[in-house]
């Protein structure tokens, strides 16, 4: 592609560049630019792409986006934002995928994987046309499986996936949008037909540094949407439906003044049941994924699929017959009478809200193993400490992704939110601990595995190690089993605590 094409929407200045110049690819790691590439330097959260121009350039970039002149001649061209430039020069390599499609996207704190992948088979089911998805799980193009590497992608490799979803013949793309790429640019440039808010609960303030900055970063999305779906039950919501530059429809389960309203709600250990009424209409939804959220995440994607024009008898038929979301309130097959569960909550609001899920479904005692992310807001350590204390009877507190922290430090930082409320032991090994959890289980128990969901990776010290808790749960059963049977019948079972 020429220069002049690339660079289309961009306004560069500094030195003079060949715009019949031939550019083969873009690149923004110094480590991986081929030469005949555009190289464009990204100011960084830890390091700065600015520092490796010279290094793309040695190794044959063609031209080179920068913020900053570089030291020594270039050629280079300056832009006043690159991270804006790299999502406009993305859009024009790729042909502008997003104008072929039916974007929506979805953002806030908890709910966005559960609700993208919801609507996602909702639409397929009853419009019959191939949808994508782009999350924190994983990416699909229809039902072909492509791992995610992070929840929103970089905007080159964002734009590169529109255009293989397109490309497949999807009509429809749903995409988790996260408060980062909203901050740094990654959706820039993409025009989203429906742009829906879950809710806003802490979480990210070692990015946002406040709930202020947090909110904002959360509302730039309504900038790039036709129309707006907010849950008017949160805050936050309310908040974006006064302010939201374009269309706002609302949903809620306890505000009348909502587009659209559950009532009647009825919550099951397997299920979730409620009658969805709008403006001159209602009608029976049912669930096969526990818990009060699932209304709020139900809602959501009834609302966006009414303005895109799907009925609501349709939807609930598709929602009846969906099935539930890897690492949210996952159950896990064990070869006892008590109920293993693997919820990605990591967050307070998220880890409360499963507990009160858990508690009400269970009649034995909740145990609740969980852990917080090393090099990430330490704020919440403490209040996700309290959460556990408060509504689980016995907390086996673990490491997550400890990253470059001391595990031990991360733990204390969640101890310090502790009153005793609840039995605790502590195991830093996340697999002795998962081990140690199951142990303490007994008839009628419900034994939680939260913070790594749909993960099967830990990154500690620098590394990434495979651990998927599935797999930590069948190899405990297989152990544990053939001593099970040597127990004496009248034993209340292994680990017993009372």
């Amino acid at each position: 592609m020429r220069s002049r094409q690339l660079l289309a929407g961009v306004a560069p200045s500094g030195a003079p560049f060949d715009p019949d110049m031939e550019i083969c690819g873009i690149s923004y790691d110094s480590r991986t630019v081929r030469p005949g590439e555009l190289f464009v330097a990204l100011p960084g959260w830890r390091t700065d792409g600015h520092r490796y121009i010279r290094e793309a350039l040695d190794k044959g970039a063609a031209l080179v986006l920068c913020e900053r002149p570089p030291e020594g001649e270039g050629p280079w061209i300056r832009v006043p934002d690159a991270r804006a430039a790299l999502a406009a020069v993305s859009a024009n390599w790729f042909g502008h995928p997003a104008e072929e499609l039916t974007v929506i996207g979805v953002t806030g704190t908890n709910g966005k994987t559960t609700t993208t992948c919801l609507l996602k088979e909702v639409l397929e089911r009853v419009t019959g046309e191939k949808a994508g998805l782009i999350g924190t799980n994983q990416d699909l193009i229809g039902d072909t499986v492509l791992p995610a590497v992070r929840t929103t992608p970089e905007s080159w490799e964002l734009q590169r996936l529109l255009r293989q979803m397109a490309d497949a013949g999807c009509r429809y793309v749903v995409m988790e949008v996260s408060s980062h790429a909203l901050t740094l640019k990654r959706t820039a440039g993409i025009r989203f037909a429906v742009g829906a808010f879950t809710n806003l609960t802490q979480d990210h303030l070692d990015f946002h540094g406040t709930m202020e900055a947090y909110r904002a970063a959360k509302g730039l999305l309504f900038r790039q949407c036709d129309r707006a779906v907010i849950d008017l039950d949160d805050e936050a919501g309310r908040y974006y439906a006064r302010t939201a530059p374009c269309p706002v429809y609302t949903y809620s389960e306890r505000r009348d003044e909502a587009d659209l309203t559950a009532k009647n709600v009825r919550l099951f250990p397997d299920r979730v049941e409620f009658v969805a009424v709008e403006r001159g209409g209602l009608c029976r939804v049912s669930l096969p994924i526990p818990g009060g959220f699932t209304i709020y995440n139900a809602l959501a994607v009834l609302t966006c699929g009414r303005l895109l024009g799907l009925g609501l008898e349709e939807m609930a038929q598709a929602l009846r017959e969906t099935r539930g979301v890897k690492g949210r309130i996952e159950p896990v097959p064990v070869p006892m009478d008590f109920t293993v569960l693997i919820d990605y909550a990591h967050t307070p609001d998220a880890l409360e809200k499963l507990l009160i899920t858990v508690r009400d479904a269970t009649p034995g005692r909740v145990i609740c193993l969980f852990g917080c992310g090393g090099d990430r807001d330490r704020s919440k350590r403490p209040v996700m400490g309290a959460v556990a204390s408060a509504l689980a009877d016995i907390v086996v507190l673990t490491s997550d992704n400890p990253r470059s922290e001391d595990p031990e430090a991360i733990l204390a930082d969640i101890r310090a939110g502790m009153d005793g409320s609840a039995v605790c032991q502590t195991e830093p090994d996340r697999r002795k601990a998962i081990r140690l959890a199951l142990s303490l289980a007994r008839t009628g128990d419900t034994v939680v595995l939260a913070g790594k969901g749909h993960e099967t990776e830990q990154e500690t010290a620098g590394q990434k190690i495979h651990l998927d808790e599935r797999e930590e749960v069948a190899a405990w059963s297989r152990q544990t089993v053939p001593a099970m049977w040597k127990l004496d019948e009248k034993s209340q079972g292994p680990g017993d605590i009372s």
